[in-house]
């Protein structure tokens, strides 16, 4: 057994305002974003985008924190809300939900191309390659909060978190961080330049349904150690919340990848 190391969440307060490992990692995990991106708009010399690339910046990060919190109320604790509304903006209580973050950039950023006369798909694939980073740090984040720990395990890394009981449970935390963030990142940043080479597996969007699909698997291998939210529990007997959202994720990033290759192969007249 490994022992948690105990880090304070916060890392230092002036007066009411605490700066928090968690929102750093959010504000890194942006970051990151941000430069990566450039970085791809730069060597693609991709003027429409680079027009509007603080505006839809700011349209992407509220996306996030908005879409988060309302996945989060929805999908795992919607009763609890509807019973303490004065709750609802919380944020800093914790309470977000990938999930709902992923569905509200992808429509935030079609609306938001749309308006603007964007090209949606190469736009998608440039953002969505850069996103695993921020899901690293957030795991990081969750694990210094010890929050979303795993199951009870006898494994020789199991660990015994402040909030879960004397249980020793899985990491799941570092789990996530590492193959929703390291792995996920290294293999789209890998492929991010095969649509832009017009071959006719890898059309724009495909480093988008990529990640649908990939994210969807990591997280789901992942919900077999995680602990079940308590509010919720298991569904249908045996699956988890984050597992039915991220099986949607797959199916949904398999029927994109089958769209795009048959728009490209029989293009709108």
């Amino acid at each position: 057994m490994l022992t948690y190391p105990e880090i304070d969440p916060i890392i230092f307060s002036l007066g009411p305002l605490a700066v928090r490992w968690y929102g750093l990692m959010y504000v890194l995990g942006f970051a990151s974003s941000y430069f990566l991106v450039r970085k791809q708009i730069k060597q693609h010399n991709f003027t429409q985008l680079a027009k509007h690339f603080e505006d839809i910046n700011l349209v992407l990060i509220l996306s996030v924190v908005i879409g988060g919190r309302l996945g989060y109320i929805l999908f795992y604790n919607l009763d609890y809300y509807l019973s303490h509304p004065s709750e609802l903006l919380a944020i800093w209580a914790g309470g977000l939900s990938f999930h709902g973050a992923c569905f509200a950039l992808i429509v935030s950023g079609w609306i938001y191309t749309r308006k603007h006369k964007i090209d949606f798909w190469p736009s998608a694939d440039i953002y969505v390659a850069t996103i695993p980073i921020g899901l690293g740090f957030g795991r990081i984040g969750n694990f210094i909060n010890g929050e979303l720990y795993g199951r009870s395990t006898d494994l020789p890394w199991g660990m015994v978190f402040p909030t879960g009981g004397p249980v020793t449970r899985h990491p799941s935390q570092l789990y996530e961080a590492f193959l929703e963030g390291l792995v996920l990142f290294t293999l789209l940043w890998w492929c991010r330049n095969r649509p832009w080479d017009k071959r006719p597996n890898w059309p724009h969007g495909s480093i988008l349904a990529l990640f649908l699909i990939c994210y969807g698997i990591f997280r789901s291998i992942v919900e077999l150690a995680r602990e079940p939210d308590q509010q919720i529990g298991f569904l249908f007997g045996m699956m988890t919340m984050g597992q039915l959202l991220s099986t949607i994720m797959v199916v949904t990033g398999i029927a994109l990848w089958v769209l795009r290759i048959r728009s490209t192969r029989h293009p709108e007249k």
